[in-house]
C-alpha cells in the first residue's frame, strides 16, 4: 500500500465495521471531543479494521507511525506553560513526541485498550520518570535516560550492546550550562539542581552506541518498530535526534520527524547513508520495544 492509499484508507477508518459494538469499541462512537481524541479513535479504527493487534509489537510501531506521515513538525511541542503536565498533541510532532505517539497507541492496540484516556496514561508512563508527572525534571530529557528509564518500566529492551555497540563515553550537561535556553531551569533554582544531578548520573552509567561506519553491518539484525536515538558529536549531550526503524525494498530506514518546516516522513536514503550524510551524528542507540503485559 502507498503512502497515499494508506492515509486514504485512515480518512474513513472511524466506520470501520457494521460488526462491531460502539460500547465494546468506543473508539466507533460519532466524533466527539478535542481534535486529538477524534484522531486517537480513527488510528484505534483502523488499526481493529486491520487486525493489527494480532502483530507483534514492532510492526504496530511501524503501521501507527505510517498512520502519521505528513504530520507537520513543530519544535518545543513539550513546552507548555503553568505547571509541568501531560501535552497531547497528535497534530504536530517533534522528533521524540512523534515516537512517543506510535508506541503509546501501540501498546493501546495490543493490550486491547483502545481508549482515549488509555493512551494518555501510556504516554506518560513513556514519557516521564517512573511514569509519574513530578515538575519539570521528572520528564525523560535525555534519551539515554529517557532508553534507560523505560527498560526498568519494561517498555523496552535496549539492544545497542547486542548489536555490537560500543562504550559510549560523554560528559552530559547540556541543558544546566545552557540554562538559559529552558525558561524552568533559568527561573528555579531547585530544579537546575535536580537536573545536574541527573546529568551526573547519566554520565556515570555504562551506556552503550553503534558508530555510524558501523550500521550497515547490523542492519539485517535490527527490527522494523525498534526506536533509534541517533547520537551526536555536540558537546554536553548524548544524542541530537530520533526516530523509528522500518524495512523497505533496499533496506532499513528511518522513519521520523525532521526539522522544523518538514513534516513526518521515511529517510529517502537507507539509515547507514542518511547517518553518512550528516556530519554531526555519530551513531545510534537502539531500544526494542517489548510486549505490554
Amino acid at each position: 500500500m502507498n503512502r497515499r492509499s494508506f492515509l486514504q484508507t485512515l480518512t474513513f477508518a472511524a466506520g470501520v465495521s457494521p460488526f462491531l459494538s460502539n460500547e465494546g469499541f468506543p473508539f466507533l462512537r460519532p466524533e466527539v471531543g478535542n481534535k486529538d481524541e477524534v484522531l486517537c479513535r480513527r488510528k484505534f479504527g483502523l488499526a481493529v479494521s486491520k487486525g493489527w493487534e494480532k502483530l507483534p509489537i514492532g510492526e504496530v510501531v511501524v503501521n501507527i507511525g505510517k498512520t502519521f506521515l505528513g504530520t507537520p513538525y513543530k519544535e518545543h511541542v513539550l513546552e507548555a506553560a503553568g505547571e509541568e503536565h501531560l501535552v497531547v498533541n497528535m497534530r504536530a510532532l517533534d522528533c521524540v513526541t512523534f515516537c512517543e505517539n506510535a508506541l503509546a497507541l501501540a501498546r493501546c492496540v495490543k493490550m486491547n485498550k483502545m481508549t482515549f484516556d488509555e493512551y494518555r496514561k501510556q504516554l506518560q508512563l513513556i514519557r516521564y520518570r517512573g511514569g509519574v508527572i513530578d515538575g519539570f525534571a521528572s520528564r525523560l530529557h535525555y534519551t539515554s535516560d529517557y532508553f534507560y528509564d523505560g527498560e526498568k518500566k519494561e517498555i523496552w529492551k535496549l539492544v545497542t550492546k547486542d548489536l555490537g555497540g560500543i562504550p559510549f563515553v560523554k560528559k552530559i550537561d547540556f541543558m544546566s550550562t545552557h540554562a538559559a535556553s529552558y525558561p524552568q531551569i533559568r527561573e528555579s533554582e531547585k530544579v537546575r539542581k535536580q537536573i545536574e544531578v541527573t546529568e551526573q548520573e547519566i554520565t556515570n552509567r555504562t551506556t552503550y552506541f553503534i558508530p555510524k561506519n558501523r550500521v550497515a553491518g547490523i542492519s539485517d539484525k535490527m527490527n522494523d518498530g525498534d526506536i533509534l536515538g541517533i547520537t551526536t558529536s555536540i558537546e554536553g549531550i548524548d544524542t541530537s535526534h530520533s526516530g523509528i526503524a522500518i524495512r523497505e525494498k533496499d533496506g532499513l530506514h528511518l522513519m521520523h520527524a525532521p526539522l522544523a518546516g518538514k513534516e513526518v516522513q521515511i529517510s529517502e536514503n537507507v539509515l547507514s547513508v542518511y547517518l553518512a550524510l550528516n556530519k554531526r551524528q555519530t551513531g545510534i542507540m537502539v531500544a526494542r520495544p517489548l510486549e505490554p503485559v
